[in-house]
């Protein structure tokens, strides 16, 4: 879970929830929609942490429909099927961020309607190197 108010195209893209279901907790999530990917000073993104979408899923509260930025080029919604990320809204971010605090880590799956669930299986990013897998070559 993110507990920061930071931005979500800052988190969706940061290498340390790389294969992580990530919940945001803030409470309306989409409002300022997604910015261009810009090249930045040093080569590097202007708005983002990396070149793509590390976080498996994205579990928010609320979706805002109508984003509103001067920056912005398309909606949270979009970017998210563009790159072929799943999310959900309408979740009890901070209940199920207390079970999360409580329990520790637990491995999930976000099934998209459509799929059958036993055709997505359990991902444990514990049996995997994921700072191998993140890493600048």
């Amino acid at each position: 879970f993110q507990t920061g108010m930071v931005g979500y195209p800052e988190a969706l893209t940061d290498p340390s929830y790389h294969c992580q279901l990530l919940t945001l907790t803030y409470p309306l999530v989409g409002n300022y929609g997604v910015p261009k990917d810009e090249e930045g000073e040093f080569g590097l993104s202007k708005w983002f942490e990396s070149s793509k979408i590390h976080a498996a899923a994205l579990i928010i509260g609320e979706l805002s429909d109508s984003p509103s930025h001067w920056s912005s080029v398309k909606s949270l919604d979009q970017w998210l099927k563009e790159q072929g990320i799943p999310g959900i809204q309408g979740i009890d971010t901070r209940r199920l961020t207390k079970k999360i605090r409580e329990k520790g880590t637990m491995l999930g799956k976000l099934v998209v309607d459509g799929i059958p669930e036993d055709s997505i299986p359990f991902d444990n990013p514990d049996k995997r190197n994921l700072v191998q897998e993140v890493s600048m070559k």
